[in-house]
């Protein structure tokens, strides 16, 4: 069973940081592009973040450009959202998913694996 299981959510106040880690479990995952999603309540699904399978290119909402980076590292099958300057309005569930692709994409429907979440909670 492939899993992928985040951790580092937590809650902070506006204009704090913190870092959101999504290990996968199995090594074929180096191969696949990975993204991060969140969605608060009562709102859709959005999409934050991407890279693709080499770890070089990026990908981000304009809500986040510049304040998030995605990276991972590939001997630890582990993908990374890094967030800074953070606002209330980033409260949300943060989920990754992971596609059977080298390439990265901003829509969920192209990804074929997804964590559970973990909660943020940015406190004004």
């Amino acid at each position: 069973q492939v899993t992928l299981v985040e951790s580092g959510g937590g809650l902070v106040q506006a204009g704090g940081s913190l870092r959101l880690s999504c290990a996968a479990t199995e090594r074929s995952f180096v191969l696949y592009a990975m993204a991060w999603f969140r969605q608060a309540p009562g709102k859709e699904r959005e999409f934050v973040a991407a890279i693709n399978s080499r770890g070089d290119i990026p990908d981000y909402a304009d809500s986040v450009r510049g304040r998030f980076t995605i990276s991972r590292d590939r001997a630890k099958i582990t993908t990374y959202l890094q967030m800074s300057n953070l606002e209330p309005e980033d409260t949300a569930v943060y989920m990754c998913a992971s596609r059977r692709s080298p390439g990265s994409s901003s829509s969920a429907e192209h990804y074929d694996y997804w964590g559970q979440g973990t909660q943020v909670t940015v406190s004004s």
